[in-house]
């Protein structure tokens, strides 16, 4: 190699395994060892799951709240004070991990979620940014509505249980106790997925089963949704308000009661607003070699997944791209990136150092013979 190598790393986290500011340690840990004269940046990143709104950043903030199976636990969010903006992830009081033994695909709620957002409005935030990844729910965002005082009725006035498996229920939502200054911030929802509400790719039937839906669940919560954005006015086919079991219809219906439209209501890629407050187009941007690492390689991995927004950024900016993962099949990966299967029978921090040394030697070859 003529010059040393300017590499950017910037992996997703490994669910249950490693954070992403972890992930970029140990593998840049492991190219340093084949590329000890390399300049390595590290860049982690998230796509709107769990762990991006650490990233972003701001004064972490823990509070009591509830899970989305309405057990007590606490949730940490980042407040920052400057921008008058709140960071929180739907998964830090909503999320999988704390349902894990027992999933509520029907009965789960995003009432702790809402609780947050409520905390975060009393201390000066204008501006939610709600990272929607890794939700327990499938409640529409009715579980946020009732937090911020909108409460679901039925016909007969009646409160209804909360929970996807009652959305069929709501013919109405009272507001005479609604929160005006926490219902009137601002809203950027960051979706890891782009599916609509409706259909086979849909909050419920593309999604419910890894929440625990079984196949009657699945379609009594299609048919839930769909009364739901009939009773609320939203349209079900519309990108992204899929995400996180539909929490972006609760939230346009929301805003749209406050300031007639959606102007205050934002659904963007996850990956890309992330890549964007990392400077990462910035910091690939004449380097050699950008590595990325996610749990499994698929279809979804491209559809705005960390893998395919760093994908973009690095085509004709790099000379390539690295990918290290746990399961990675052919023909998925850009033409000319180099990709390493992580080993099992190790820790993960070892995993990905061995990783990212083969990536870098990889490279090295690669860069010998080119030179």
């Amino acid at each position: 190699m003529k010059h040393s190598p300017r590499i950017v790393v910037a992996p997703d986290s490994l669910k249950g395994t490693a954070s992403s500011p972890d992930a970029a340690r140990w593998l840049a840990a492991g190219l340093s060892e084949a590329l000890p004269d390399a300049e390595i940046a590290l860049a982690p990143m998230a796509d709107g799951g769990e762990g991006t709104a650490a990233l972003l950043g701001g004064e972490p903030i823990t509070l009591p709240t509830t899970t989305a199976a309405g057990r007590l636990t606490e949730a940490t969010y980042f407040l920052d004070r400057e921008s008058r903006t709140a960071h929180i992830d739907v998964a830090a009081a909503s999320g999988l991990p704390q349902v894990k033994d027992s999933p509520v695909p029907l009965t789960g709620d995003t009432y702790g979620t809402g609780v947050l957002v409520a905390d975060a409005q009393s201390r000066g935030a204008r501006r939610i940014v709600l990272a929607l990844g890794g939700s327990a729910t499938l409640d529409g965002g009715t579980g946020i509505l009732a937090a911020l005082g909108a409460a679901p009725q039925a016909a007969s006035g009646a409160p209804v249980p909360h929970g996807g498996g009652w959305l069929k229920a709501i013919e109405h939502i009272d507001t005479a106790q609604l929160n005006i200054p926490a219902a009137g911030v601002d809203w950027v929802l960051l979706a890891d997925v782009t599916a609509p509400v409706t259909g086979e790719n849909g909050a419920a039937r593309g999604f419910g089963p890894q929440k625990g839906a079984d196949a009657s669940d699945v379609e009594l919560l299609e048919e839930s949704l769909a009364h739901l954005c009939r009773v609320l006015d939203v349209d079900p086919e519309r990108p992204g308000y899929g995400a996180a079991g539909a929490i972006p219809v609760g939230i346009a219906w929301l805003s749209r009661l406050i300031y007639g439209d959606l102007g205050h209501v934002e659904v963007l890629p996850g990956a890309a607003a992330v890549a964007a407050a990392q400077g990462l187009k910035e910091k690939i941007a004449g380097a050699d070699l950008v590595v990325t690492a996610e749990g499994t390689v698929d279809e979804q991995s491209f559809r705005g997944k960390v893998l395919g927004a760093v994908a973009e950024l690095a085509r004709g900016a790099v000379a390539r791209l690295g990918v290290a993962a746990g399961r990675i099949p052919e023909g998925l990966l850009p033409e000319g990136a180099l990709a390493e299967t992580l080993e099992e029978g190790v820790g993960v921090e070892e995993q990905l150092r061995r990783a990212g040394r083969r990536l870098g030697e990889a490279y090295r070859s690669i860069a010998t013979v080119q030179g």
